[in-house]
């Protein structure tokens, strides 16, 4: 098992449609193989910073998230919100490593 983890944060105007992508993220990444855990929560009193935080039965489950069609719309989406900051990693075996 792999776990990601981190936080994600969008710009003031753009709040609002995160956090439907991320809604719409969570509902189909649950559908697929190897995904144990997909959350993502708004952060109290910091209503532009997302955590985020993923169980995943191994790597190649990771990489077939990756290549899905819900990623690729989601990653669009956070392109136009304005992500002004992101820092999301992966850890294995107890260890915090870049995500990809």
């Amino acid at each position: 098992m792999l776990i990601v983890t981190g936080v994600v944060e969008v710009s003031e105007a753009g709040v609002e449609k995160a956090s439907t992508a991320a809604q719409e993220m969570v509902a189909e990444t649950l559908k697929e193989p190897g995904c144990l855990v997909y959350e993502f929560s708004q952060l109290l009193g910091q209503k532009t910073r997302f955590r985020v935080y993923e169980e995943w039965q191994d790597q190649a489950a990771l990489e077939a998230h990756f290549a899905t069609p819900h990623m690729a719309k989601f990653q669009a989406t956070l392109g136009e919100v304005g992500v002004i900051f992101s820092e999301v990693y992966r850890v294995v075996r107890g260890e915090k490593q870049p995500l990809r």
